[in-house]
């Protein structure tokens, strides 16, 4: 291998200045500049320099520390004598000078003169108008200040924005810890729990169900008042009160519906309302229960009476809890009652008081002769859910209407408002101009309501539902209300606003079929958890929740304990027991008419 010698270069004299004489100066010799521009320095990397780009610098002196003693070691990356170090840097060919035999990759070793960006401002007016502070750093270009403001509003942003949703979540949260809900029935310690399903398991359910038959049309109907749409709250109404009788009575108490399965025309049988309340569980937040009875192949959905089902719902939905106390007229119990006493006065005043009435095949099963019933109709339908099992359902209708020279059934109800500080909306302002904006609140607050009365309305193939708004007089006056405004929807064209799915509701109720028809006779009880997302199928007596049959709430050291949660995906074994960790008393509906 041979070796070149070192040779030391001349260093010329520069008579006019400081540095390396210039190339071109016509007083230099040709030797002189020859021996300039050997001494240029090896591993400086050219820049080229046009009009439309931006010129780099020579030399940063804005990276110098103002403290000293606070100087990194030389040779790390917070160095400010780092960004001089060009040993990484290998000149180009093209450039003329030596090549260093370096990385030739030249964009892979780049490296910024300035990549740090500005000192991030202190907060304060102090900080903020301080023209002298860090007096000794030299401004920076007017391209880098723009573009490190950028980045740092841009940071900013994102960390209140952050911040602001983790805070949103934790008040939701300490919101939803705060409301303990209580179990609508007394888990007795007989009990035996056989299965535990979790909500998250009906979202993936679906099934497919034929075109339903109707076998039965029972009742009499009366017309809808039409004059009803057009109420605005400035003319509103008041809410009358009315004596007439509807019936609500359970699906094995139902003469019809005993009939039926005595002619063996199906082998399940339940109502609108308990299978309205399956089909929306997932949605349910309020604990609920069912009565499911095995009477050989038959199966039987039934409620209790004074069941949770009674009452309507308000504000299940909401992220603001309402008063736990049961004697405030705010309270879950007390608006359940004076919501199903509005939804009742409300289907039958929106009727044309003509004294017509359009009669079916059968009058109302289960009445009383010689009083006044209310306007209402059975249609007793039965689905096909597969080849040696179907099921026949009672559904209700409320009104007639005639549409296009047809004959339309309808479905009346009401929602309610009883103080604008828990909705945030007070209807009497934004009902007229924004009904979008008091639907979408409703559905925040009610959506479990509102899919069960869509679901409803679907069951029965009703061509419209009809929705009153309905107000206190003063919000603490919960016995005089007003009519705001009535709102007329197609269930089918609801059911897609409110993102309910047909084939998941009818997913939901196959497999709580199926379910059930494995289990030996007897009679059971499908509750729902008042503070988990599920539902649990316990073993109950024959002879619960009969007349005779009384249940006492337990002290709190009695009660079974509810199963862990490692056993809530699995499902709980055929022996296992649970029981909530609060007993109430059996609610009775108050009679307010």
């Amino acid at each position: 291998m041979v070796f070149e010698a070192f040779e030391v270069g001349t260093v010329p004299f520069n008579s006019d200045g400081w540095g390396p004489p210039d190339a071109s100066d016509t007083s230099s010799s040709a030797s002189s500049t020859s021996v300039a521009a050997a001494n240029l320095l090896p591993n400086v990397p050219f820049a080229s320099f046009s009009r439309s780009e931006k010129l780099g610098r020579v030399a940063d002196w804005t990276r110098a520390l103002s403290n000293p003693s606070a100087r990194p070691p030389t040779g790390s990356k917070s160095d400010p004598s780092a960004v001089f170090d060009f040993s990484a840097f290998a000149v180009d060919e093209g450039f003329g000078l030596a090549n260093s035999g370096g990385n030739a990759d030249e964009d892979a070793a780049f490296r910024l003169v300035d990549g740090k960006p500005p000192p991030r401002p202190k907060f304060g007016p102090k900080w903020r108008f301080n023209q002298y502070h860090n007096r000794n750093q030299l401004p920076q270009r007017r391209d880098e200040e723009v573009e490190a403001k950028k980045r740092e509003a841009e940071k900013d942003r994102a960390r209140r924005d952050r911040l602001y949703n983790l805070n949103r979540n934790n008040i939701h949260q300490q919101r939803r810890e705060a409301a303990a809900f209580k179990s609508s029935v007394d888990i007795q310690p007989e009990w035996n729990m056989l299965e535990q399903i979790p909500f998250s398991t009906f979202s993936k359910l679906s099934f497919t169900v034929q075109e339903p038959e109707d076998l039965l049309l029972c009742g009499g109907l009366e017309s809808y008042d039409r004059t009803y749409d057009r109420i605005t709250p400035k003319a509103e109404r008041r809410l009358e009160r009315f004596k007439n009788r509807s019936f609500k009575v359970t699906t094995s108490d139902d003469l019809v519906i005993r009939r039926l399965a005595k002619e063996d025309k199906a082998t399940v049988f339940a109502t609108d309302a308990i299978l309205a309340a399956l089909m929306c569980a997932p949605r349910s937040v309020y604990s609920w229960d069912l009565v499911i009875q095995r009477v050989g192949n038959k199966l039987f959905f039934d409620k209790r009476d004074g069941s949770a089902l009674d009452l309507l719902s308000v504000h299940e939905t909401s992220q603001e809890p309402l008063p736990e106390a049961k004697d405030d007229i705010n309270s879950a119990h007390s608006l359940g009652v004076e919501a199903a006493f509005i939804n009742q006065n409300f289907a039958q005043q929106v009727l044309l008081k003509n004294g017509k009435r359009e009669t079916f095949d059968e009058p109302i099963p289960n009445a009383n002769e010689g009083e006044e019933n209310a306007s209402i109709a059975y249609r007793y339908r039965r689905w096909k859910l597969d080849d040696s099992m179907y099921l026949v359902a009672r559904c209700e209708l409320q009104s007639t209407v005639d549409l296009n020279n047809q004959k339309s059934f309808l479905t009346l109800n009401a929602l309610n408002e009883f103080d604008t500080k828990y909705s945030g909306v007070d209807w009497r302002q934004k009902l007229e101009t924004q009904r979008g904006a008091v639907l979408a609140t409703e559905l925040k607050n009610n959506g479990n309501k509102l899919a069960k009365w869509t679901a409803q309305a679907l069951l029965a193939n009703a061509d419209m539902m009809k929705i009153g708004f309905v107000s206190r007089v003063h919000p603490r006056d919960h016995f005089n209300h007003v009519i705001l405004s009535v709102l007329g929807y197609k269930p089918k064209d609801f059911a897609g606003q409110i993102n309910l799915n047909t084939n998941n509701m009818w997913g939901i109720v196959k497999s709580i079929v199926d379910l059930c028809m494995k289990l030996s006779e007897g009679k059971y009880v499908l509750v729902k958890d008042p503070s988990k997302p599920q539902v649990r199928i316990y073993e109950v007596p024959a002879d619960a929740f009969e007349n005779d049959y009384v249940e006492e709430p337990l002290p709190e050291d009695e009660q079974v304990q509810p199963p862990e949660e490692n056993n809530t995906e699995g499902g709980a074994e055929a022996n296992g027991a649970s029981s909530t960790n609060e007993a109430t008393e059996e609610k009775k509906p108050e009679d307010q008419a």
